[in-house]
């Protein structure tokens, strides 16, 4: 057998024993899609009936030019950049662009909405902020280009992807727009007492629920807080909007506040809604809520009230077990004599008695009381993806230098029984960044129809090109096929200009567009006169700007 790798094969580890791992080395481990009877998710892809777009491409090679690249035969068109008009109001496209879910309007693949989140700020977007502190001025934009972005997307005549600014759809959620609260905390001493509070920022990726609207998660919130003297316990929660209707605005408390990175919602097998989600941060956790309720088709928008009544578990890797993130499971832990707080939790047992008194204070200050409660602090989990396949759980670590994980790894979690409520669970590293894989740092995922995982990776800015990170070149967008000749080879599908990070992918139903966002070319820009990207390099312009493409040139196949 020959056992020779190649630098781009993955060592997937699936099953059990030698003979498993003889088999990832000769190429031949990898995922396996089984189709079988498991339980509806809310994946933006599950169930359509599709072509399928991997497999159909002539790999790139990693690059450092300032360009977007793309495999021969395929092109992009910026559909929206930072500062672009989005609507009659005359209201702006906001910077950071990230998560992306496109919306059909009347089951149309070529026109449809998109919603775009907005995670940050930078230099070209609010200017230079000087001495560490934001004038004014640059407080209120700041507050302004974050949030979110609905936009009116259609493809022309000519098959050229543009922005519709005529939509009546087409509008701005951001720091100054008005949320209400929903689930344990709402009105509670926790936050303030606060039924409603202002605006959304630092939004980062997000999800699609089963009744049609978008969540979005709030993550590095602290700063924008802090400098607009804004109540930090209003910010880093899970927020709901529909596409179709400005005025649903919603942020779940039931699903905890910590740095969220994105949601996966699926149904378990007696139909409750279950919703995965992680912390993206060092040494932090994995979650999931379960509903006490049932998810009901025929109630539409109405399951939301779902999301304000359930239980939230963090994962015990060490045990294998969901563990509840309840008051009672933190006054248990917190009830034994010998007591010592876990690294990540500060406090003496008593001080944190004091802290935590109701489920309200449980889910503000969710990432200490699921330490308490033993949940197991992890590698930044970031994107998480329910495959359409089997229910396994992928989960992006995107990396922790602090533990030597330079280059991440995406693990993948097995449920007790495929039942996506389970209470324990197994789990492996599906694949590993490093030369090996060609790749490092993975971030957001997807699936396509074909069970390919598509992959952008997130590499810091000021390590991109440098010492063990050269090899990689710019960030990029990476295609793992499940089957067929490619299989278990992570293929170069996209690079991105400098300094960015690619983020959102999202196709379109018949698979036909994959929308993506360039988020923060140029990051590392001090001196506006010189900046380190240019990128999308419009005519005339002198700065990068973050914003979302649409890739076409997919073949069909069936």
């Amino acid at each position: 057998m020959e056992q020779n790798m190649d630098r781009r094969k993955f060592l997937s580890f699936l099953g059990t024993g030698a003979a498993a791992l003889a088999a990832a080395s000769a190429g031949l481990g990898t995922l396996e899609g089984k189709a079988s009877a498991v339980s509806k998710t809310a994946d933006h892809l599950f169930g359509y009936n599709t072509n399928r777009v991997s497999g159909f491409f002539e790999p790139i090679e990693p690059s450092d030019s300032d360009q977007l690249l793309l495999p021969r035969n395929y092109k992009y068109d910026v559909v929206a950049a930072f500062d672009d008009v989005i609507n009659k109001k005359g209201e702006r496209f906001g910077a950071g662009s990230d998560y992306n879910a496109y919306f059909p309007i009347d089951g149309s693949n070529t026109r449809g909405l998109l919603v775009n989140n907005h995670e940050y700020t930078d230099i070209f977007s609010i200017g230079p902020v000087v001495d560490g502190k934001m004038t004014a001025k640059q407080i209120e934009q700041n507050l302004y280009y974050q949030g979110m972005s609905v936009i009116e997307v259609y493809r022309d005549e000519n098959g050229v992807w543009k922005m519709d600014t005529n939509s009546k759809y087409a509008r701005r959620i951001n720091g100054f727009t008005r949320f209400e609260l929903t689930g344990p905390a709402a009105g509670s001493d926790a936050v303030g007492k606060a039924k409603t509070v202002q605006g959304t920022f630092a939004n980062c990726s997000g999800g699609v629920t089963l009744w049609g609207t978008v969540l979005s998660c709030e993550e590095n919130f602290e700063e924008t807080a802090e400098v607009s003297g804004l109540n930090p316990t209003h910010y880093g929660w899970v927020v709901e909007i529909d596409p179709f209707d400005g005025k649903y605005l919603k942020k779940h408390t039931a699903l905890g506040r910590f740095h969220h990175e994105n949601t996966a919602m699926g149904l378990a097998k007696d139909g409750r809604v279950v919703v995965y989600m992680g912390d993206d941060k060092k040494d932090a956790c994995v979650y999931k809520f379960v509903s006490k309720g049932k998810y009901n088709a025929a109630k539409g928008r109405a399951n939301a009230a779902l999301l304000e009544d359930g239980t939230l578990y963090v994962a015990s890797l060490k045990s294998g077990a969901w563990l509840p993130v309840t008051i009672d499971a933190v006054k248990k832990a917190l009830a034994d004599s010998k007591f010592k707080a876990p690294s990540g939790v500060s406090g003496s047992r008593e001080e944190l008695l004091a802290k935590f008194r109701t489920q309200a204070d449980v889910v503000t200050h969710c990432h200490e009381a699921a330490l308490i409660v033993g949940g197991t602090p992890t590698d930044r989990p970031e994107d998480i993806e329910i495959s359409p396949f089997d229910n396994t759980v992928f989960i992006c670590h995107t990396n922790n230098d602090s533990h030597g994980n330079i280059h991440g790894h995406i693990t993948r979690i097995f449920e007790n029984g495929d039942n996506l409520a389970a209470e324990s669970f197994d789990f492996e590293i599906f694949a590993a960044g490093g030369r090996q894989s060609g790749f490092s740092s993975p971030d957001n995922l997807a699936f396509d129809s074909n069970g390919s995982l598509w992959v952008v990776t997130d590499i810091s800015s000021g390590s991109l090109n440098k010492g063990v990170y050269k090899s990689f070149k710019n960030n990029g967008l990476f295609v793992i096929p499940t089957a067929g000749p490619a299989k278990g080879e992570a293929l170069q599908f996209a690079s991105g200009p400098r300094e960015c990070e690619m983020t959102g992918p999202f196709f379109t139903p018949d698979e036909q567009t994959l929308f993506l966002s360039i988020q923060h070319p140029g990051e590392n820009t001090t001196d506006l006169n010189n900046p380190t990207s240019r990128w999308p390099h419009r005519k005339g312009d002198t700065k990068a700007r973050s914003a979302v493409v649409a890739i076409s040139g997919f073949k069909r196949n069936g």
